[in-house]
């Protein structure tokens, strides 16, 4: 049976004595990395699922390395494993799913055409997520039917905080030269592909925000891959994410992977209630237990959890 996690309605933030029930989620990236960590991986999913306060599973992107092949099997046995959840499974891609699949050792893909692949396997049915116990989830597909492809950019309360994930990856965010393609890069269809989905994330970014003023949420999460930093190639997410929360004035998480590091910075970018949390990478063996409660006045807290 799926689980809704669609928007509601809620009255503004309040109390402690009327925030609602807190959530627990579990929140992984750039995993798994390498065929050790994948045979490590069902052990993972074990500690999660045992895990009885845990309800959901966030991936921050990167489910191989950027050398491994890129092919439909690969991503298939990926898809099939991060079922195995007990829990709703979301994802956002990053860079090593698609962007990197021109790379002669992954298969030498077309990364658009890896990007629609992604697309078929990880998201069959837009607005349902993968997992045990797969959720209903808004996607941009149905708010915003402009940006009608970009079905992995979803949107669900928890909580009473809005989560939305924002198709933001490394590579310089698509910008990196396809330069093992035969024949060389294709500069023209790669920067067509970015400014397309730039376009789309700057509006899912807004839209996260809208909704979570319009409802009076009590704070909001947004998973990308990569950190938006001030390069041109994060340049404008950064700069409207900085925007955004800076206004909305309350709790914000930026929750990012990439980088492979487990780090914090709070006042992220000078927003005081901004917070940027990289999760642990390329390792099976730890996971972020992330717990989301409005009754207290930070709302969001974490701890580093070890498998075995």
């Amino acid at each position: 049976m799926a689980i809704a996690l669609l928007p509601v309605v809620l009255s503004p933030a309040a109390d402690a004595a009327s925030a609602p029930a807190p959530t627990t989620l579990a929140l992984l990236g750039d995993v798994p990395y390498s065929a050790t960590q994948r045979a490590q991986f069902p052990a993972l999913v074990a500690a999660v699922d045992a895990d009885p306060a845990v309800s959901l599973v966030l991936h921050a992107g990167d489910i191989k390395n950027s050398s491994t092949s890129c092919s439909d099997t690969q991503l298939r046995g990926l898809a099939t494993l991060f079922g195995t959840f007990d829990d709703p499974f979301v994802l956002t891609p990053g860079d090593n799913d698609w962007t990197d699949c021109h790379r002669v050792s992954t298969g030498g893909f077309v990364p658009t055409e890896r990007l629609s692949a992604l697309r078929r396997i990880f998201f069959p049915v837009p607005g349902r997520t993968l997992g045990g116990s797969p959720a209903a989830v808004a996607t941009q597909r149905q708010e915003q039917p402009a940006h009608a492809p970009y079905v992995e950019n979803v949107r669900f309360v928890r909580s009473g905080v809005v989560l939305a994930t924002v198709h933001v990856v490394g590579s310089a965010n698509d910008l990196a030269a396809w330069d093992e393609l035969p024949g060389g890069d294709r500069p023209a269809e790669r920067r067509a592909e970015f400014d397309a989905r730039r376009a789309a994330n700057l509006a899912w970014i807004d839209a996260a925000f809208d909704a979570a003023r319009s409802t009076g949420a009590y704070g909001v999460v947004l998973l990308l891959q990569a950190e938006p930093t001030q390069s041109s190639a994060f340049g404008a997410e950064r700069s409207l994410i900085l925007t955004r929360a800076r206004q909305f004035a309350r709790p914000v998480l930026l929750v990012h992977g990439d980088e492979h590091v487990y780090e914090v910075e709070t006042g992220y970018g000078g927003v005081p209630d901004l917070t940027r949390l990289e999760t642990y990478g390329s390792t099976a063996r730890y996971w972020l237990r992330v717990t989301i409660d409005p009754a207290t006045a930070k709302v969001f807290s974490w701890q580093p959890r070890k498998v075995g």
